[in-house]
């Protein structure tokens, strides 16, 4: 499995001078290191590659030992082109994502890890919250995802930035990603291909789990006090 951190991003709604995942939350760690300590916890075997962008160096430099994909173009496009840049690596394997700004629980990893032993493609949800920024979902009949994306109306929940693609599904994605507009989230990708191809997306629930997506100042409040 490939292990994938998206970091590019110039965060600018948080208002830090530096890449967001450098964040520095109260237990001392930044959110990468406590992303990729949880990961590394779960999935020792695994190696996580970082598409970088916004003040690469910075990052690059605090994880030496890292692999990095830069997106040159961080500044004029958004997760989905991040994301296709990473999947072109990916050869004959499924990938986990993370966005680099989710501070979460590492027993997330351990209750997706059926999931991706039995090879299902899936978005880790919240059911317990719905907010108006937040990318939100729907399911159809079968209990698979049906939308995907900030607009959706009615919804059940929302996406915390946790997400797998198996090893038959990463072509299907990565067509739809190469679709998407420069400015479209990986989730336009994933709606495209629910879509276009009937890509069965499992909603994978962990709301009894802390994870917190940092966006704004209140949700890097709102992650240390669940910290």
């Amino acid at each position: 499995m490939e292990i994938i951190i998206l970091a590019a991003g110039m965060g600018s709604r948080l208002g830090n001078p530096f890449p967001k995942p450098l964040t520095v939350l109260k237990t001392g760690k930044s959110i990468m290191l406590s992303q990729l300590e949880n990961l590394a916890a779960a999935f020792p075997d695994n190696r996580a590659t970082i598409v970088v962008g916004f003040k690469k160096e910075m990052i690059m430099e605090a994880f030496p030992d890292l692999v990095f994909i830069y997106n040159n173009e961080f500044d004029t496009t958004n997760t989905s082109k991040s994301l296709f840049r990473a999947l072109r690596n990916v050869n004959h394997t499924g990938a986990l994502w993370l966005n680099g700004d989710v501070v979460f629980d590492p027993a997330v990893l351990e209750k997706i890890k059926p999931l991706i032993n039995n090879g299902r493609s899936f978005v880790c949800v919240n059911r317990s919250r719905v907010g108006e920024e937040e990318v939100k979902y729907t399911i159809d009949a079968r209990g698979f995802i049906r939308e995907l994306s900030k607009k959706v109306k009615n919804a059940l929940g929302e996406a915390v930035g946790i997400n797998y693609i198996s090893k038959k599904d990463v072509k299907t994605l990565l067509k739809r990603l190469d679709e998407c507009d420069p400015n479209d989230y990986f989730e336009r990708g994933i709606e495209l291909a629910i879509e276009k191809d009937g890509l069965e997306i499992v909603p994978a629930d962990i709301s009894e789990f802390t994870c917190v997506e940092v966006d704004f100042r209140q949700d890097l409040e709102k992650a240390n006090e669940l910290l």
